[in-house]
C-alpha cells in the first residue's frame, strides 16, 4: 500500500510560480512512475505529467509543457511540479498518483494508477 500526501497548493497571481510536493510512504518511488492529474470545478480529471521510475517524463503538450516540469528526490521519496507563468486556467485540486506501469500512452489515463493522494488546491487569479 502505497500514502500519498500532496503540499505547495495555494492563491497565486497570474504569472506566478509554485512548487506542489508529493511524498509517498509504504514504497519507495524509485521503483515507481508517479503522476499529476488535476481538477477544476465543474470539469473532468486532467492529466498533467508524470515521470516513470525509469527517468521519463510525459507531459499533457496542449496546456502545460514547457511552464511545468515533473521531477523527484528518491532519497525524500518525494516528487515535484514545478509550475511556472501560471494561469487562470490552471485553477484546480492537483493531486498525484503512483503506478508501476512504464507504457507513456497508458501514464495518461488515471485509470492506469494504483494510488492517488487526496490533493492540493491551487488558485490563480487574473
Amino acid at each position: 500500500q502505497v500514502q500519498l500526501v500532496e503540499s505547495g497548493g495555494g492563491l497565486v497571481q497570474a504569472g506566478g510560480s509554485l512548487r506542489l510536493s508529493c511524498v509517498a510512504s509504504g514504497q519507495t518511488i524509485s521503483t515507481l512512475t508517479m503522476g499529476w492529474f488535476r481538477q477544476a470545478p465543474g470539469k473532468e480529471r486532467e492529466f498533467v505529467a508524470a515521470l516513470s521510475w525509469i527517468g521519463e517524463s510525459t507531459y499533457d503538450t496542449d496546456s502545460v509543457k514547457g511552464r511545468f516540469t515533473i521531477s523527484k528526490n528518491n532519497a525524500k521519496n518525494t516528487v515535484y511540479l514545478q509550475m511556472n507563468d501560471l494561469k487562470p486556467e490552471d485553477t484546480a485540486v492537483y493531486f498525484c498518483a503512483a503506478t508501476r506501469i512504464l507504457d507513456q500512452a497508458a501514464m495518461t489515463h488515471l485509470g492506469s494508477y494504483d494510488f492517488r493522494g487526496q490533493g492540493t488546491q491551487v488558485t490563480v487569479s487574473s
